[in-house]
């Protein structure tokens, strides 16, 4: 991440701070499942299956719909070449838009499925080569990172090399705080609000060389 310019990192830190507002709308709307967290969905099937509880089947579900999302960001990314950026997370922001209508047409688990694709296309925006250079959606890999600069800049290394994956963790859980701070008022209605924050952002990447 920190071979990138100032103006990626702050989109990246953005676009973190949109998966977290996503995954907090259908953390609390599915009762502890996640759209965009599949390490925690996957401990959940885990112990569903030990336990047979029926909550497998919806983290099974949510892990089959989101790795279906990163193929179709992957897939369009790949058509868009170069407009790879603005291309996906216009594809995320059309995948929220219908969610939102989906949920304001009372459909509300069509309207998860449509979330839980978004987030997984998302993670392709910074795809290269096969491999997602910055991951948007999951902290463990970024947390680990900190701690690696931190180590580094110890031993004499860059000092501030461990701040854009601290930044990358702040905006996810700065934007899973508003979204929690949302859903009380407007539901997963406050999806119109991340479509509109994931268009932005689209015509921010277009203008980004």
């Amino acid at each position: 991440m920190i071979r990138y310019d100032r103006r990626v990192i702050a989109l990246a830190i953005c676009l973190s701070a949109l998966a977290g507002y996503v995954d907090a709308l259908g953390f609390l709307k599915l009762n502890g499942f996640f759209v965009s967290f599949m390490s925690g969905n996957s401990t959940r099937l885990a112990v569903g299956l030990a336990r047979g509880w029926p909550a497998a089947a919806t983290a099974a579900g949510l892990i089959t719909v989101f790795v279906a999302g990163v193929v179709l960001g992957s897939l369009l990314g790949h058509a868009a070449r170069t407009r790879r950026r603005p291309a996906v997370l216009g594809g995320v922001a059309s995948l929220l838009a219908l969610a939102a209508g989906l949920n304001a047409l009372g459909a509300p688990r069509a309207a998860v499925v449509a979330m839980g694709l978004a987030m997984g296309a998302e993670n392709a925006v910074f795809e290269e080569d096969g491999e997602v250079r910055i991951g948007l959606t999951y902290m463990t890999g970024t947390l680990v990172k900190v701690g690696q600069r931190v180590a580094t800049a110890l031993r004499g290394g860059p000092a501030m090399a461990w701040a854009p994956y601290l930044g990358l963790w702040a905006g996810l859980v700065t934007g899973g705080l508003l979204g929690a701070i949302s859903y009380p008022h407007f539901g997963l209605g406050a999806l119109w609000i991340a479509a509109a924050v994931a268009a932005t952002l689209a015509g921010a990447a277009a203008a980004i060389r």
